[in-house]
């Protein structure tokens, strides 16, 4: 039976709330609440009380009392537990209403002295966004170790560099990496940015206009950790930027996620081979018994997509809305977005286990680098220096070469010279300098990685060069984000020794 739902004619619509208005936008923002915003209220509470005592705007009784009652409700509430009656508008106000219970309305009032609800919103939102953004780093710090380590240990295990979804040079599994390394890198630079926008505190500028009470912004900001206060009291609660900036490089990072999981999909092919996935990340076909499925390849990109989604879904939806207070951007799309972290997290968790464990298969990579003819470039530059052709001359004896292997399908290992030296002979017009043991060396793995010893390149100079600044990049993301957490750290202590000592007093 389907459940009744009262019509318009039913409810008594000149009481507050409507139980459709109830049910649909007060319940899920109050359990939005009661999960994401509880602890932050809870710190500005403290933090406003300590600043009208301090600025006498209230007396240290009157602070002391409301301290003691907050820290009581603490106590006697399990948020969890408790359902949404339609009594109270929201949380904010559960917990005045429950202040007004043990201290009575006058005094219960006085907390809301010199702010708005528009001020605190936009304050929780900068310190759960600050909060999720440091745990994210945590996760990305994580990823950097481990493709750093991976990077380092297979600096010289060759594979095969795709281009345009084609084999095209050999390179080292290290060299790879390391280009993914230096996404994560500037992905990082771009999340720090976004945290920078998150260091300004709203506190103060209560509705829209600041208030005619002595309050003090700059307390306020350093008992909540914030490096001081944002200044224009209408920007404090207009704009958004700082959720669309964190949103926004959450975004591009698992952009560049995504797009590395799609590099260890195609390596990881049967057909590619190169890459190889161990049993623990690789699920049995429940009716094919020979065939490995890398499954967690598939949820790494489904959970950067949901990552990227999610992510976009909150910047869209404050996109072209009033440069003003609006609920387009407060509780209910805050408490939304936290999904794209959670995604996120569980994203960057995974590949670092991941790129801790693939291996390369040598002998698939050296298969295929035979059977492509992928160091003929270096052919073609050797040929200039050896033998003193210009690069385009030794680029259509190269290109000769490889024609004729691949025509024949064969390898470049087993007709490589003999192939090379009719091609030399018809562009040149002359016998090759070099014999066969030079030509042997010149297509050979080992000498093409060895001569890119330029800056970036995969030669080991090069690469011990680089992750010499990899190492030094990664010991600055943890230093910022050491000093972002000891920043509030100092102010949680600051605050709760502030509570304490005025409470002390006013006993």
């Amino acid at each position: 039976m389907m459940p009744h739902r009262a019509s318009p004619a039913e409810r008594d619509t000149t009481r507050f709330p409507d139980p459709v208005y109830r049910d649909t936008v007060l319940a899920p923002l109050f359990e939005g609440a009661k999960a994401h915003f509880a602890g932050p209220l809870r710190a500005i509470n403290e933090a406003h009380a300590v600043m009208l005592a301090e600025t006498g705007i209230l007396s240290e009784a009157e602070a002391a009392s409301l301290l003691t009652a907050l820290a009581e409700i603490e106590a006697e509430t399990d948020p969890a537990s408790l359902p949404y009656t339609g009594e109270v508008e929201d949380w904010f106000f559960h917990v005045e209403r429950e202040l007004a219970r043990k201290l009575g309305p006058d005094l219960a009032g006085r907390l809301h002295t010199g702010r708005s609800r528009n001020d605190i919103d936009h304050t929780e939102f900068k310190l759960v966004l600050a909060d999720r953004l440091d745990r994210l780093t945590d996760d990305l710090l994580a990823l950097v170790d481990a493709v750093l380590a991976a990077a380092e240990r297979h600096r010289d295990t060759p594979v095969v560099a795709f281009t345009h979804g084609q084999p095209a040079q050999p390179s080292t599994w290290g060299h790879l990496l390391s280009a993914f390394l230096e996404t994560l890198f500037r992905a990082e630079t771009r999340l720090r940015a976004a945290a920078e926008g998150l260091t300004r505190c709203p506190m103060g500028a209560a509705a829209i206009t600041t208030t005619g009470f002595p309050i003090d912004r700059e307390r306020m900001a350093a008992l909540l950790g914030f490096e001081g206060p944002l200044l224009n009291s209408y920007g404090c609660i207009a704009a958004i930027d700082y959720t669309t900036a964190v949103y926004g490089a959450v975004k591009l990072l698992f952009v560049d996620i995504g797009r590395f999981v799609q590099l260890l999909d195609h390596g990881s092919k049967f057909e590619t081979r190169q890459l190889y996935v161990p049993n623990g990340f690789v699920q049995i076909s429940s009716i094919m018994p020979q065939k490995r499925n890398p499954v967690p390849i598939e949820h790494l990109r489904l959970l950067s997509s949901l990552a990227c989604g999610r992510a976009d879904m909150v910047v869209d939806t404050m996109r072209n809305t009033p440069f003003a207070d609006m609920n387009d951007s407060e509780g209910e799309v805050q408490a939304a977005g936290y999904a794209a972290f959670d995604a996120g997290s569980r994203a960057l968790r995974l590949l670092a286990a991941l790129v801790a464990a693939v291996e390369v298969d040598g002998d698939a990579v050296a298969d295929l680098v035979d059977r492509s003819c992928l160091t003929i470039t270096e052919l073609a530059d050797s040929l200039v220096r050896a033998e003193g052709l210009s690069f385009r001359q030794a680029h259509g004896v190269a290109a000769g070469v490889a024609k004729a292997v691949t025509a024949s399908g064969g390898r470049l290992s087993g007709l490589g010279y003999e192939a090379f030296a009719v091609a030399f002979e018809s562009a040149v017009g002359r016998p090759p300098g070099i014999g066969e043991e030079a030509f042997t060396r010149f297509v050979s793995v080992a000498h093409f990685l060895a001569v890119r010893d330029r800056p970036g390149g995969p030669a080991p100079a090069a690469l011990a060069a680089a992750f010499d600044r990899y190492r030094s990049e990664r010991e600055a993301i943890a230093a910022a984000l050491a000093a972002r957490r000891s920043r509030r750290a100092a102010a949680d202590a600051q605050r709760h020794h502030a509570v304490t000592a005025l409470i002390a007093r006013a006993g």
